[in-house]
């Protein structure tokens, strides 16, 4: 008899405060099904708006895992088109290698809708990894 595959996407979150003032939230996602990750990011002014948007990047990287993938890994002869469709939602592709240790984990079926209930602690864990002071620029 053959085991159940139970394929689920992971997504490690993680937020961090720039030199301007801006929330940087950077989404690693690892798609199980055809085993491939996609690390992505994108700026936000305020907290509120930063998981705002993270909730619209988690339902855009759900919908589209299929597309995104047929473009970033069959179709290699043109790299940055991937680059491209995550673009359309806003987001920029993430070329750093490391990706730091304290993150939020959201784990989905996938092709699934996020449901905000999930989202309440990685909100949560994501304050909380966030440093209440600002960044000094040196020569403040």
């Amino acid at each position: 008899m053959p085991a159940k595959v139970n394929h689920r996407n992971e997504y490690q979150c993680t937020i961090e405060v720039n030199q301007n003032g801006k929330y940087c939230v950077r989404v690693r996602a690892v798609f199980t099904r055809k085993a491939w990750t996609l690390p992505v990011y994108f700026l936000a002014s305020t907290f509120d708006r930063a998981m705002t948007k993270l909730e619209q990047t988690l339902q855009f990287l759900q919908q589209q895992e299929d597309r995104l993938w047929f473009w970033g890994v069959e179709r290699s002869d043109d790299p940055n088109f991937s680059g491209e469709l995550v673009q359309e939602a806003g987001l920029r592709m993430d070329r750093r290698l490391d990706f730091p240790r304290r993150s939020a984990n959201v784990v989905l079926s996938p092709e699934k809708p996020v449901p905000a209930v999930l989202l309440a602690p990685v909100r949560r864990g994501l304050a909380g990894s966030i440093d209440t002071g600002r960044v000094s620029v040196a020569g403040d």
